[in-house]
């Protein structure tokens, strides 16, 4: 049985969802093998008072930890959010397949947006990269956050 990318994102913005209720912004990672959930990574900056605190480095940790490899041939990341520098650099030292994002960042996105970093040729990786999935329902839950944050 194979799932489809809006399958593992419905389930990425559902995680999200639950983020958001701990006041962390509602970003959420799944990392998928073989079409299995491997892990899975919500921001927990706030939580956990570190910048460190991404959704895509909790889900790189916890799938390297689960596989007992650092390296995650084979394996797609999805995110509600385009990854930022920081997690991008992960990707590609954590040699992960593909990345599949929804909502991109204008201000922060390294894969797409502003860099394309899982395609430079100069790195020692390269990843495949699928946008736009489910973008509008993972914009309106980073909207909605900040408009309550603020109102």
């Amino acid at each position: 049985m194979t799932h489809s990318d809006e399958y593992w994102m419905k389930k990425a913005l559902a995680l999200a969802a639950k983020a958001a209720t701990k006041g962390e912004v509602p970003v959420a990672a799944l990392v998928i093998k073989d079409n299995q959930l491997v892990s899975t990574g919500q921001n927990r900056r706030e939580t956990l008072k570190t910048p460190l605190g991404h959704a895509e480095l909790i889900a790189l940790q916890r799938a390297s930890q689960k596989l007992g490899a650092w390296r995650l041939l084979g394996c797609t990341l999805y995110v509600t959010l385009e990854p930022c520098v920081m997690c991008a650099g992960a990707l590609v030292q954590a040699r992960i397949s593909k990345v599949v994002f929804g909502a991109m960042d204008a201000k922060g996105g390294a894969v797409q947006s502003l860099f394309n970093i899982g395609k430079d040729p100069r790195l020692n990786h390269r990843f495949e990269v699928v946008s736009g999935v489910l973008a509008e329902p993972c914009s309106r839950i980073l909207s909605d956050f900040f408009k309550s944050r603020r109102g």
